[in-house]
């Protein structure tokens, strides 16, 4: 781990990097993805576990190993599966993920809270009680299974747009593509959706969302504010006319990126509520 680059790889990665990620891996803790290896045994050969990773990913030769499908029960009833990585695979999207992050986090709205250094559930919470008084009217909705059904040409082209180094793209294409291994070690492949649960999961679903909600919402609705917490959000209008023409458009918009709204809830904030069926300008990564 002395030198920090080598100049016979295709892709510089630094060894730095690798370390970086590996730290914020052991920090973060986590169960075993399919091979069963815990974090501990992953730490009792650290230099060479360290080294192979980096060096498959500078070579362009790491593919990642199936998704551990885990099934967690909801607050309100239902489940949600959760894919856990392995650790090796973890600290490699970490690797990516950071990588990105440090691109993107400048250009993201400031009413956007999910998964974002320094922001918090409490603090989406705390901007949206504020806005609550400004205005007599909101919209409380969320997208339908996000992380099962984004599409995967979108969140690549997003990537594309916001780096210049080809392995970035190269590896979350194969993290999207990786199959997810169930319970009963029969293995799923998927043709879109990114697992939640994965390192590299949270900011390409910011990502997406700031061309696919935060960017459009500013274009097409600008004296409209808002707050997102990843798949879920809460947007202010002046009236009823406004929020349900706003949910409509929203409705459609999703549609245009590949998704669908769960029903969206229009209504005052504090006192009435009334539920809603379920029914632009300028370019993006995400439009076509």
């Amino acid at each position: 781990m002395n030198k920090l680059k080598a100049s016979d790889k295709p892709f510089e990665i630094s060894k730095r990097a690798v370390w970086e990620a590996w730290e914020k891996v052991k920090a973060n803790k986590g169960a075993p993805g399919v091979d069963g290896q815990t974090i501990a045994e992953f730490e009792s050969d650290l230099k060479n576990s360290l080294f192979k990773i980096w060096n498959r990913m500078s070579s362009g030769s790491y593919f990642p190993p199936p998704v551990r499908a885990v099934e967690i029960e909801k607050a309100h009833g239902g489940t949600r599966i959760l894919g856990v990585p392995s650790a090796a695979d973890r600290i490699a999207q970490t690797v990516v993920a950071q990588e990105l992050e440090a691109k993107v986090e400048p250009i993201f709205h400031p009413d956007s809270y999910g998964y974002r250094p320094k922001r918090s559930a409490l603090d989406a919470v705390t901007a949206c009680r504020q806005q609550c008084w400004k205005t007599d009217w909101v919209i409380d909705l969320d997208i339908r299974k996000f992380f099962d059904s984004v599409p995967w040409d979108l969140v690549v082209k997003v990537v594309e747009a916001n780096t210049d180094l080809p392995w970035v793209a190269l590896y979350v294409r194969r993290w999207l593509e990786a199959p997810l291994m169930l319970p009963d070690g029969s293995l799923q492949i998927r043709d879109r959706g990114t697992p939640q649960g994965s390192a590299v999961s949270p900011v390409l679903a910011n990502l997406f969302l700031h061309y696919a909600f935060d960017a459009w919402m500013a274009r097409e609705f600008p004296g409209v504010a808002f707050e997102r917490y990843v798949d879920d959000a809460v947007v202010h209008c002046v009236s009823e006319g406004q929020a349900r023409h706003v949910l409509a458009a929203l409705q459609r918009r999703m549609h245009e990126v590949g998704l669908e709204l769960c029903q969206g809830t229009v209504g005052v904030p504090r006192s009435r509520t009334v539920d809603l069926p379920t029914g632009g300008r300028g370019k993006s990564p995400v439009d076509s």
